[in-house]
């Protein structure tokens, strides 16, 4: 007996749209039995419309483009999964960074950050995390087993380009990736973009995006969905909380996140960056949601990625992540990427994204 309280199971088929039908039993308390009914049913529609956000998101990737001068490579991950990846080496000396897509998506997604981090002298290696693109693997695990694939793809890096410094940009699940690990990524500078703060946190603000005028009912749902997902893949919440990672990096730290986001909130956000203690930077994207930042607003963002990088990759004295002085206020800096709007003058007939810091965006 689970405590004194009586527990129903209520078994509840799938969609076919998820390409399996299975039952799925989660337990609510007595004090629930009146709304189990509408429970059940929301449930239902939260699996339609997230259908089965385990699943693997395999698909073809093929050759790289022949812009990028890059190649493919396989890495071996602790995680099982055989690695695909494309590998463009860069000037000597210049730094690396290690490309980390998110969630559903493969390293075609970073191809647009690939180009241009390669065009600046970066090695760039761009991998499929497990269960992605053509990486192999069972389950999409939020960020368990793909922090395998994130340090397999940085000792690569670090024995293909030995000396090198090496950073990392993480997006969304490939941030998670990046700080889930025993220890987080030994990078030397880490940019983080929409990454949850708990697993706990992700699963309600999907479910009250997904479930419109039922959205008050994601906190009552988010337990039952995370314990039936996390049976299926063998992963248990208290592995998926960002947060309790990222005061352990030593790594400077870049956070981006949009003002809109509904799936990373800015509050949540926030959360993560107060919580380290590295030197950081937090900006934010106004009117961006949990999107492509960089294709959002793309020129304020390779100026303050390329400045973030060649500050921390490319400066001599720069030995290792998070050297110097222990962090404080002053090793703080924010700011938001503000988009043109349609009355501000062009430059040069292009719109062109501002830059503007403000301390206050911390907060």
């Amino acid at each position: 007996m689970r405590s004194s309280r009586r527990y129903f199971e209520c078994g509840i088929l799938s969609w076919k749209k998820c390409g399996k039908v299975s039952l799925i039993f989660d337990f609510l308390p007595r004090s629930e039995w009146r709304r189990r009914d509408i429970v059940a049913g929301v449930l239902a529609a939260a699996l339609l419309f997230g259908c089965d956000p385990a699943r693997p998101a395999r698909a073809a990737v093929g050759a790289p483009p022949s812009a990028l001068d890059a190649s493919v490579v396989q890495i071996q991950s602790g995680s099982g999964s055989m690695l695909r990846a494309w590998f463009a080496r860069g000037q000597p000396g210049s730094g690396a960074v290690l490309l980390l897509h998110g969630i559903g998506a493969n390293r075609t997604s970073m191809l647009g950050r690939a180009r241009f981090l390669h065009a600046a002298g970066y090695t760039v290696l761009a991998p499929d995390l497990q269960a992605h693109g053509e990486s192999d693997g069972k389950h999409i695990t939020f960020g368990a087993r793909e922090s395998l694939d994130a340090e397999a793809a940085l000792r690569f890096l670090r024995a293909t380009v030995p000396g090198e410094h090496i950073g990392v940009i993480g997006v969304s699940l490939g941030g998670a990736a990046a700080l889930l690990g025993p220890e987080p990524l030994a990078a030397d500078a880490l940019v983080l973009e929409s990454v949850y703060p708990t697993i706990e946190d992700a699963v309600t603000d999907r479910l009250r995006v997904w479930l419109g005028p039922l959205g008050f009912l994601g906190h009552t749902l988010a337990p039952p969905v995370i314990e039936m997902i996390g049976r299926e893949i063998g992963v248990r919440a208290r592995q998926l909380r960002p947060i309790e990672h990222i005061q352990q990096t030593t790594s400077p730290l870049l956070f981006l996140t949009g003002s809109a986001d509904r799936y990373t909130p800015l509050a949540e956000a926030r959360a993560l960056f107060q919580r380290a203690k590295a030197q950081k930077q937090f900006w934010i994207v106004e009117g961006a949601g949990h999107e492509d930042l960089y294709a959002f607003a793309p020129a304020a963002y390779e100026g303050l990625v390329q400045g973030f990088f060649a500050t921390w990759l490319r400066t001599p004295s720069v030995s290792q992540a998070g050297s110097g002085p222990p962090p404080d206020d002053s090793h703080m800096s924010c700011g938001y990427i503000v988009p043109p709007r349609p009355e501000d003058p062009p430059n040069q007939g292009k719109a062109v994204e501002q830059l503007r810091s403000d301390q206050s965006a911390c907060q």
